[in-house]
């Protein structure tokens, strides 16, 4: 067993208790896995310390995921549930676990067992050497298809080379975060919750452990390619403002080209005399033009879209059943707004 640590917790009652660890498990559907999930994590839990809590997000779950986490909560008042009024995704579940979450180190991890559990204990050792946050990164994605490992290289060299934060690559949510990293986390009001860059821009001390990632235990993952583009935008334009910049260099540079273009013309027809027009350069410039300023009102729309969701103000995610915390939280504490 991992040795007691070193700083004072805080001791109550068994409901009031501050653990040591809380994990936090975002779930869609994950009835199938749940038994295996549990059987792996909890004894990997005791071997750090007694006092733990597993944050379940059942998020809008059809199945019965939820019925299974309550069973589960009723033998084991450690294990806490969380019942979103609907699915509002992985993120938003994410930000709920970590904003209910009262350890002195939080972890985030999939319940598809595809974060390997076993890693925890490295990470609390890692912790325990004085850093606030411990990556989990994956060392090669075998796992995924052709068109899956292209697509998320080119996402991180874009948004390296676009974002003003370092983006860790082949890194997830499942990572260790000491308190203090958690209270600043929930800070941050945003509601585009792009989770891998928003704790990439937290910073503090860090480090790093490698795996290779292991398949899914059970069910199917809800992500297709059009989430994953959509996700994969919502990182670029959260965290960069360089596509906006484009635009200006790029219309500055169609601008010089056609006034060089338009003194090449007054030349030749000086020179030679008045040719006759071509409808196939003037055509192809009109759609090329064209085309350029749909991209561009594209890209202000995706901009002004997030403004609109900013202002708006309506909550990150809506709890609308709890089992675990009782009169740990506040009533207010059901959105986050």
């Amino acid at each position: 067993m991992i040795e007691s640590l070193s700083e004072p917790v805080l001791r109550l009652d068994a409901q009031h208790q501050v653990p040591d660890i809380s994990l936090v498990a975002p779930m869609y559907n994950e009835s199938e896995g749940l038994d295996q999930f549990f059987k792996t994590v909890t004894p990997i839990l005791e071997q750090i310390s007694p006092d733990w809590e597993i944050v379940c997000v059942n998020d809008g779950s059809r199945d019965d995921t939820l019925a299974k986490l309550i069973q589960y909560h009723q033998r084991d008042p450690r294990i806490r549930v969380l019942n979103f009024s609907r699915n509002f995704g992985k993120e938003a579940g994410t930000t709920a676990g970590i904003d209910f979450s009262r350890g002195r180190a939080v972890i985030p991890i999939d319940a598809d067992l595809q974060d390997p559990p076993e890693l925890i204990l490295e990470m609390v050792s890692k912790w325990k050497e004085g850093f606030k946050v411990v990556l989990a990164t994956r060392r090669e994605r075998g796992e995924d298809t052709w068109f899956k490992r292209q697509s998320a290289l080119m996402f991180y060299r874009i948004i390296s080379f676009m974002s003003e934060i370092d983006i860790p690559k082949n890194t997830g949510d499942f990572r260790l975060m000491d308190r203090q990293v958690v209270d600043t986390l929930k800070q941050l009001p945003e509601k585009t919750r792009f989770m891998k860059g928003i704790f990439a821009w937290l910073g503090f001390p860090t480090t790093t452990i490698f795996f290779d990632r292991p398949q899914r235990f059970a069910g199917q993952t809800s992500w297709n390619y059009w989430k994953l583009w959509r996700f994969a935008l919502d990182g670029i334009f959260a965290f960069t403002t360089l596509p906006l910049q484009i635009w200006t260099y790029l219309g500055a540079l169609i601008s010089l080209g056609s006034f060089v273009y338009a003194s090449i013309l007054i030349l030749t027809t000086l020179i030679h005399g008045v040719d006759v027009p071509g409808y196939t350069s003037i055509m192809v410039t009109l759609l090329f033009l064209g085309g350029v300023q749909l991209i561009s009102l594209g890209v202000i729309g995706e901009y002004v879209g997030r403004i609109y969701k900013e202002v708006k103000g309506r909550p990150i995610y809506i709890v609308q059943d709890t089992w675990g915390f009782n009169d740990l939280i506040e009533r207010d504490q059901i959105v986050r707004v």
